[in-house]
């Protein structure tokens, strides 16, 4: 191998090595295999984004809710023969469960 060739590849080598280095730093992999040294402190976080999402699924849940009831209620108020027979079978239903 001549001069000229094992420059070209010590320079290809070291701009690898530094595109690796800086892809690395980009995942934050050191944080990360810091966090895995430390189980509590990753079961904390994980317990606290788990809480989260159940908080986010309780308010969108209710909010979807209300929205689907607020619907019904119009179309229950448009006084429609078929609709509105449906959702008094539904009502009727639902208060026997809850009689009972």
């Amino acid at each position: 191998m001549d001069t000229a060739n094992q420059n070209q590849l010590i320079k290809t080598l070291q701009e690898k090595i530094t595109d690796l280095a800086v892809k690395m730093e980009k995942m934050k992999l050191a944080e990360y295999v810091q966090l895995l040294d430390q189980p509590w402190r990753l079961l904390y976080i994980n317990f606290l984004a788990g809480l989260g999402r159940g908080v986010g699924i309780a308010v969108g849940f209710t909010i979807l809710g209300a929205f689907v009831l607020y619907i019904l209620k119009y179309l229950v108020m448009l006084n429609l023969p078929w609709i509105g027979g449906f959702i008094a079978e539904i009502v009727r239903m639902v208060q026997l469960k809850v009689g009972t």
